[in-house]
Formats: C-alpha cells, structure tokens, sequence
C-alpha cells in the first residue's frame, strides 16, 4: 500500500508527456491481443480447431488475469518501481506471440495465452493508479487519454495487421510485430525510473501500510463490488464480441483478412472518438447516467446486428457499437478510483480487472458452445443479455458523494 508524500509538503512538478509516455505503452498492451483477434481465424484454419477450441484460447488468457490481478494489485500497492513494472507487463505480453509463431501445438498456443493474461493484467494496476494519482484534479480527462491509448492500439493493429498479412505470413507478422514492445518497454523503464528518482531527491517517499488490513476494506465497499461486476459483464460482452466478430464476418459474409481488419478498425476507432467525450460529459453529468446510457444502447445496438446480419448495415452498426461500449472504460476506471482511498489505488484496479478477466475467461468458451450447437448468431443473443446485466450493476451501485451533493 503506497502513497507519495512530500516531506517539504511542496508540489512535485509533473508533465503530461508522462501521460503520454504511459498511454503509449497502453496502446501496445492493446497492439497485441488485437492483433491476436484477427489472426485468430488463420490459426484456426491452418490448426484445424473447432469454435469451441479457438473460444477456449480466450478463455485460458482470462482465466490467467483473473488469477494474476488481484495479487498483482496488492503487489502494485507494495513495491514502488512502478517504470519497472510497466516495462515488465508490456514485454511480458509481447513475448508469448513471438513463440506463437513458432509452434504448431495447440498446448502452446494456450500456454502462451496464460503468460499474455498475466503480463496484460499487470499493467492496469499500476498504470491506471499511477496516473489517476498524479494528475487527481483532472482524473477524468486523464483516464480518458489512457483509454484512447488503448482504443487506439484496438483499432490501428487490426488496420495494419490486416495490410501485413496480405503480403507476410501470420507467423512472419507475429516476429515482426514483437519489436514496438520491446522498444517501449526500455523506453518506460528509463522515463518512469528517471520520474521516481527525482522524486526521491526532492525528498519525496512512500508511505508503506497494512496491504491485507486495507483489502479487506476495499471488499466491504459496495461501489466497488458494484462497479467490478458490472466492469466484468462488460468485459465479457466485448471480449466475446471481438473473438467472434471477425470470424462472423470471414466465414459467414465472406471478408477476407484485409476487409476484417478494416471493419475491426472501425469499431475500436469510433470507440477511440468517444473516449474523451464520454470523459468529460462523466465529469459534468455524472459517471452513472453515461454508463447507463451507454449500455442501453449498446443493447440496442447488438440486437439490431442480428437482424441486419449478412447486409453492408451489419458493419455500420459495428461501428456505431464501438462507440458506445468501448468509450467507458475510462469512466468506470475513474469511478472506481474516485470511491476507493488514494492509497489503494493498485488493489482496487486489480479487483476490477480480475472480475473483468474472469467475466472474459467465461465469455468466449460461452459464445463458442453457443455458435457449435444452435449457430453463430446465437452468441449475439447473448452478448445482449450481458450488456444488460451490466447495466443493472450500475443502477444498484450506490450514489457517489458527488450525486448526493447534486
């Protein structure tokens, strides 16, 4: 449990360019897994796997988060080199599709999905509280740019990715697309590590406290129980999705690679232009009515996919999807954080990611067992169903201080 104080009580100087630094490396911690999407259908074909086995490679990446979060969390709130931690998380994401590439077995496929769940959910913890924590007097905008970074390695990756394999193999893609982390990851190592140090020189230090004590407080607090099964319904709605999206559209409409690649992009970048809207509206109308709004259209949204499935309508409404859903994550973040203590920062990211990993680990295996036995478009039906219940989650979590003040 860490929190930065300063002995002198004097303001420690900051510049955005470490929220930039932090949302780049974001990016990548997206980059990969979204690249994995699109190559998940040529890895299917060339290995034979069913849509239950390809759901199960997702779900063994989730399970792994689920797993790592929470103790990792705990271990974010401990140690306080939070650049090394960062760089750790993005290689460690990186790496295991590398060795993808070079392996014929689908043991090692799946090995390699745990070692990806782990590095990915060791990120949020420490990045997410790092920020919010340091720029806390504009926590919304903040949160809003750290999600962009991510939306925008969502929808850049499949765009690219999808040009690559027209030319390259996916195996060749895969070893050339390991070299961004690698970079990145040295490059937050040096800034972070360099930002810590100088805030050791000005006399800044951080306060260590009871870990476990504070834990368990944090699962006494409603809001965040709240906020984390809903984070996880929708989570598991948007994992899904884009584990059976680009396979709707390869199989049964007939995309090739490039064209999959260009419709995935569109979802995540109409995503990438909510992000700060929705931020800054959370900030001026309250967290609670742009989350419910949000879901209810989303719902909408999926349910009007079924029925325009196999028509040029079926990709606008992608589109207009990822605008809705993949726009909240940084507001129920800096919800989260808004109602969890400062110091707790690291825990409180690591539950809601956890309840998030485990809603993704049941998603996809779901949706697979779905599309085998009644049809692909059945894992729609319930992808609706799941975006609803998150929805009720936030109407029962309970009003912030803010709204009551309101």
């Amino acid at each position: 449990m860490t929190a930065i104080t300063s002995g002198a009580d004097e303001p420690v100087k900051k510049s955005f360019n470490e929220v930039w630094v932090v949302c780049t490396g974001h990016a990548l911690t997206h980059w990969y897994p979204a690249t994995f999407y699109l190559l998940m259908p040529l890895i299917g074909k060339e290995l034979g796997l069913s849509y239950t086995q390809i759901g199960a490679i997702m779900t063994f990446q989730y399970a792994a988060g689920a797993i790592a979060n929470i103790p990792g969390g705990i271990l974010v709130d401990t140690v306080g080199r939070k650049g090394l931690l960062m760089a750790l998380s993005l290689f460690w994401i990186g790496f295991p599709y590398l060795v993808m590439g070079y392996s014929d077995a689908y043991w090692m496929i799946l090995a390699c999905a745990v070692m990806v769940g782990i590095g990915n959910n060791l990120w949020h913890p420490t990045a997410i509280p790092w920020l919010g924590n340091r720029f806390s007097e504009r926590r919304g905008l903040v949160m809003s740019f750290h999600g962009m970074g991510g939306n925008f390695g969502d929808a850049v990756a499949p765009l690219v990715v999808g040009f690559l394999l027209t030319m390259y193999s996916w195996r060749e893609v895969v070893v050339m697309n390991v070299i961004p982390g690698i970079i990145m990851s040295v490059a937050i190592l040096i800034y972070i590590g360099r930002i810590q140090s100088a805030e050791k020189k000005k006399g800044n230090k951080e306060e260590k406290g009871d870990v476990f004590e504070g834990f368990k407080q944090l699962l006494k607090n409603r809001s965040m129980v709240m906020l984390s099964l809903s984070s996880g319904c929708r989570s598991l709605t948007q994992g899904a999705l884009m584990t059976f999206l680009p396979l709707y559209l390869a199989n049964n409409m007939g995309y090739d690679v490039k064209w999959v690649g260009i419709a995935m992009f569109a979802t995540q970048a109409a995503g990438f232009i909510a992000a700060p809207i929705a931020g800054h509206l959370s900030d001026k109308m309250g967290r609670r009515q742009i989350i419910m709004g949000s879901f209810s259209v989303t719902a909408v949204v999926i349910l009007a996919m079924i029925f325009a499935g196999g028509t040029d309508l079926f990709v606008f409404l992608i589109a207009l999807l990822g605008f809705f859903l993949f726009s909240i994550r940084a507001v129920m973040q800096a919800w989260l954080l808004d109602s969890t203590p400062k110091h707790m920062g690291g825990s409180a990211i690591g539950i809601m990611f956890g309840s998030q990993a485990v809603a993704q680990a049941i998603g996809p295996y779901t949706a697979g067992v779905l599309a085998d036995s009644y049809g692909i478009m059945t894992a729609f039906y319930f992808l609706a169903f799941t975006i609803v219940l998150a929805n009720v989650f936030v109407f029962f979590t309970p009003a912030s201080a803010k709204e009551v003040k309101a």
